[in-house]
């Protein structure tokens, strides 16, 4: 009976730490048989390339959250770099444009980190008073409208960008790709990497182990912000065009994917590479929806709903650990065995 239990805890806590890849194999599995069209190329095309920017986005923010913070600022970021790159175009051209868009983007986490390491202002307040002065700013910049390009050589860069190199994979997808296993391998692969998750699990032991932790959170939030602005850019350049409430929805979104993947709010766990499949397992999951007809409605509730299963079943595992922390369960079972044979039949 104890081993048939071992056997069932272990299994569910194997499944709680690959979650999202069960998830990401149910949507996929269920949704072609329920929803017409959703596994034609063109539509999977379509899921791949709306998961993208909030794929890059959700690279930086699970770097913040690993820290043990939060960056509420993402889905102004990336509004700021759209407006930059395609407003400024035509004074900088494309590539200078972008890289202003960038730079001002990792300005962004630049003050944020100061902020929150040299001020020592809590990182939701930061961020939110920055989100704010963010979006006043946005809105001057451009008016309460749109920008646009509109040369033949912006509609050929935005083909270019949507158009498959091969089937499923467009440019943005690639350099999306590319972006999140180059952040997932410096996580993983190098020390740097890693003392991002020391620095999120305990700071006290970062410090002594000769890790200065302000510099690892600025650096974190200097990540977000510049990636933010690059998934805003990439997005404004393949729409020719960028709005000021581009970002509304990213930050709740990203919220959602990066903990649904197994980025723990309290620092110290994280992987890019979850985070990025929670949003392609999101993207598919209101794709299959929008064919079934569902209102918008019920999807933010169903959104918000495994968020918040998630967010208690976190909740829940930590306090159960906090309780465990120190005790062996086991120890009577180990003692009866170690004990000598009369002792074991009595």
């Amino acid at each position: 009976m104890t081993m048939h239990k071992e056997r069932i805890t272990s299994l569910l806590a194997a499944l709680d730490r690959h979650r999202i890849y069960v998830l990401l194999a149910l949507v996929f599995a269920i949704m072609p048989f329920v929803a017409h069209g959703f596994g034609t190329v063109n539509n999977l095309t379509t899921v791949l390339k709306s998961s993208c920017l909030n794929a890059t986005v959700a690279i930086g923010f699970t770097l913040v959250l690993i820290c043990g913070e939060l960056d509420l600022t993402i889905g102004a970021t990336l509004t700021l770099g759209a407006m930059l790159t395609i407003g400024l175009q035509p004074h900088l051209g494309r590539p200078g444009s972008f890289a202003v868009a960038v730079a001002a983007g990792a300005l962004v986490g630049l003050c944020n980190g100061l902020i929150v390491t040299k001020a020592r202002v809590n990182s939701f307040i930061a961020t939110l008073g920055s989100m704010t002065i963010l979006q006043g700013i946005l809105y001057i910049y451009s008016h309460g409208s749109s920008v646009s390009v509109t040369g033949p050589a912006d509609f050929r860069l935005a083909d270019f960008l949507e158009k498959p190199l091969v089937p499923l994979l467009t440019p943005r997808v690639l350099i999306t790709v590319a972006l999140v296993a180059f952040a997932q391998g410096v996580l993983t692969w190098t020390r740097p990497g890693r003392n991002f998750f020391l620095v999120g699990g305990n700071r006290e032991t970062a410090w002594f182990s000769g890790i200065n932790p302000a510099r690892y959170v600025v650096g974190a939030f200097v990540v977000s912000g510049a990636g933010a602005a690059v998934g805003g850019a990439l997005f404004g350049l393949s729409m020719c065009s960028a709005t000021p409430n581009l970002g509304a929805s990213c930050l709740m979104d990203v919220i959602a994917a990066t903990i649904v993947g197994g980025t723990a709010m309290t620092g110290g766990k994280g992987s890019v590479l979850r985070s990025a499949l929670a949003v392609l397992t999101f993207t598919a999951m209101f794709n299959g929806f929008n064919a079934l007809g569902f209102p918008s409605e019920l999807k933010i509730l169903i959104a918000g709903l495994v968020l918040a299963l998630v967010v208690i079943h976190e909740a829940a595992a930590a306090r159960r650990h906090e309780k465990a922390r120190g005790r062996r369960p086991m120890l009577m079972e180990e003692l009866r065995r170690k004990a000598p044979p009369q002792e074991r039949e009595s």
